[in-house]
């Protein structure tokens, strides 16, 4: 059944983003694009600033997955080379303090991933590791001699019964799966495997590993070792009732010689990221105050090396701090925030004094346009980050003593010969409360102003994320079907301050509905889109607010809710995320304010859809399960509105865009449904 469901699905859906081309070159932008992009992840500039390491992700179409190399940057001249692409999966380039070596982790030699090294004058590489699960974190000593890294040490689960002894030679059933963990699932990896993350640490010129942390809790990254090489920092949470407190941790230190562990924090909140000054005196680390809010600012705090002294460096700029990094003379830190659905990298002094140095940084999301981005930081102050414009994937750029170089232009063979769609900032007053609502809008190619087109209103997940100028594959596919399409960063988006965040606390989804609304009714007022053509989609929780908004009107012809929430209290029970949502969410469990929890379920207001809403959910989902999206598509089937239930198969939460050809057919499927129902195609839509 699934199997036939799966060759119709290619069928019907696939035809518009393969379709064969006309004479000549595509001029735009199609699904078959997807396997020919690149995208430039975690740039890794070297202690000199003379080379920057960064992972480039390509898409291979034999494989259908994109494939992760390691390629050196020459920031003089721009010339790049790749050191670690051949077989396997390549990642995580680390350098050695002096920059003599390079350490990373590969798949190259088999199916498990191992630490390896690079001496970067000889160019040779060597194993470090033979271990049967991925190490992860790793980290430098100070010297050069040892590197650590976390990996999970697997553990047994506990039986429940007896079984008599098997007859030699026979064949029984697997044994009984017994579980007693409340996390025992995440998305992305399935059913977990008993065992805890561990901390090690191997001789960066071979030898045998030695496990440093044990017991029964996660020792996890990044790690960070004090500047004399006897201990290394870690974050965690070793409480007795861990499980319960799903966001709490404290930053450890974890001597090397004797495997004692000191806590160095002590509050209610998260504290993780311990990274050590260069010159031993300060920790500098992220974390709040938890205030069971939906979303807390994370703050950059500094600590003296005895755990003493702490104190926030960030608390007046009103953005969460990320990715801390010391500057080599120890007075200042350098770290990325999101500001307006775009992310920087600022750099604050001892004292708290904030200065913004680079901009313009994107990531390495390719379906949907989320903020984000890396960067890393050399000795004399040089950056290395990913960044681009909202028409390209990210690339290596370079910014030193103000100036700002891209080093690299991966997607210029392909997308300089292609009309894009361009990209503008909006803005519109929340009808409201007068609130400022940002949203991009992405125009069809050859957009001629005065012109209406067919509006797709693409939101956002999280709730507590933020669209940006950043580079969508989703966006451009659906522009060069001749839609606009609008991405808003509506009440709840982060990167405006906390409590521009927290206006949804309790209340998601409720008032962003009308900012939704608002930021739709700002681009018809502006002559960019046709009024009678509106349709709607989103993602995760961009698909809680789709379903919401059919549930609240009926002015979109179409609607596709991909992964969507339909029932918070099922939500709550079968996600891989149960505590975090009764406890930040909805501060109560289901049972105790069922109320609550059915008010705000896009399911309550089935009864009033009549827009044709697709349904679209990964197989193997375990952030909002597969059985959301079913009981949706069967309300609706109920209630006797046009729908079509889509399962992307194998694929993840975070994963539903992975597979090039699953994230082309995807956009073709919503493209396919959305035309069914646009105007001038013989089909009727909602009243």
């Amino acid at each position: 059944m699934f199997k036939r469901f799966c060759a119709a699905f290619w069928l019907v859906f696939a035809v518009p983003a393969f379709a064969l081309q006309a004479d000549g070159p595509e001029r735009y932008f199609t699904g078959a694009d997807l396997f020919s992009l690149e995208v430039a992840a975690d740039p890794q500039i070297s202690p000199d600033g003379r080379w920057i390491a960064y992972v480039r992700r390509s898409g291979d179409i034999m494989t259908d997955r994109f494939r992760s190399t390691i390629w050196l940057v020459d920031t003089r001249s721009g010339e790049q080379m790749p050191i670690a692409a051949g077989p396997g999966s390549h990642m995580s380039p680390r350098w050695s303090p002096d920059g003599s070596k390079l350490a990373y982790i590969s798949s190259a030699e088999g199916d498990a991933s191992q630490l390896f090294v690079r001496w970067m004058e000889s160019g040779e590489a060597v194993r470090l590791t033979g271990l049967a699960n991925a190490p992860g974190s790793i980290a430098w000593s100070p010297d050069g001699s040892r590197i650590a890294y976390a990996m999970l040490v697997p553990g047994a689960s506990e039986p429940l019964g007896t079984l008599p002894e098997a007859p030699e030679g026979a064949e029984w059933a697997e044994p009984l799966d017994v579980t007693t963990a409340i996390g025992y699932r995440a998305d992305g990896a399935g059913y977990l495997q008993p065992g805890f993350e561990q901390i090690f640490v191997v001789p960066a010129d071979g030898g045998a590993a030695r496990q440093l942390s044990f017991g029964d809790y996660h020792h996890g990254g990044p790690l960070s070792w004090t500047a004399d090489g006897r201990s290394i920092l870690f974050s965690g949470n070793r409480s007795p009732d861990w499980e319960l407190d799903p966001i709490e941790s404290e930053v450890y230190a974890l001597d090397i010689a004797t495997s004692t562990i000191t806590a160095l924090t002590d509050r209610d909140g998260p504290d993780a990221n311990p990274v050590v000054s260069p010159d031993g005196r300060h920790i500098a680390w992220l974390g709040f105050d938890d205030q069971r809010l939906g979303y807390h600012n994370t703050l950059l705090y500094v600590m003296d090396r005895d755990g003493s002294n702490r104190r926030a460096l960030t608390g007046a700029l009103d953005r969460s701090a990320n990715s801390p990094v010391w500057s080599a003379d120890s007075r200042a830190i350098y770290f990325s925030y999101d500001d307006h659905g775009e992310t920087k990298v600022a750099r604050v002094s001892l004292s708290g004094t904030v200065r913004t140095v680079a901009e313009g940084l994107t990531g390495a999301t390719l379906d949907r346009p989320y903020s984000g981005g890396a960067f890393s930081v050399a000795r004399d102050g040089s950056l290395a980050i990913t960044g681009g414009p909202a028409t390209r994937p990210a690339d290596v750029v370079l910014v030193r003593n103000g100036d700002r170089r891209q080093l690299t232009r991966l997607n210029a063979h392909l997308l300089d010969r292609k009309a894009m769609g361009e990209v503008r900032r909006v803005e519109t007053a929340s009808s409201l409360d007068g609130r400022t609502i940002e949203s991009w809008l992405t125009l069809p190619p050859g957009h001629v102003e005065g012109q209406r087109h067919p509006l797709i209103l693409e939101i956002h997940g999280g709730p507590f994320a933020a669209y940006g100028p950043h580079f969508s594959t989703d966006n451009q596919l659906y522009a060069a079907s001749g839609y606009a399409v609008l991405s808003v960063n509506p009440r709840g988006s982060t990167s405006y301050g906390a409590e521009f965040a927290n206006l949804i606390h309790h209340a998601y989804p409720g008032d962003d509905y009308r900012d939704l609304m608002d930021a739709v009714d700002g681009v018809i007022a502006q002559g960019h889109a046709d009024p009678d053509q509106l349709f709607v989609t989103g993602g995760s929780g961009g698909g809680v607010l789709t379903s919401w908004i059919v549930g609240n009107t009926n002015r979109f012809r179409a609607a596709a809710t991909q992964k969507p929430v339909i029932n918070w209290t099922t939500q709550a029970l079968v996600s891989d995320i149960p505590v975090f949502v009764a406890q930040y969410w909805f501060g109560a469990l289901p049972w105790e304010d069922q109320q609550a929890y059915w008010s705000r379920s896009p399911l309550s207001l089935v009864g009033n859809v009549e827009t044709p809403t697709l349904v679209v959910v990964g197989g193997e989902d375990e952030r909002t399960p597969v059985s959301e999206a079913e009981q949706y598509y069967m309300a609706l089937r109920m209630e006797g509105v046009p729908t079509t239930l889509i399962r992307v198969p194998g694929a993840s939460h975070g994963g539903l865009a992975a597979r090039p050809s699953q994230s082309a057919a995807k956009a073709s499927a919503i493209l396919a449904w959305f035309d069914r129902y646009r105007a001038g195609t013989g089909a009727s839509a909602a009243e």
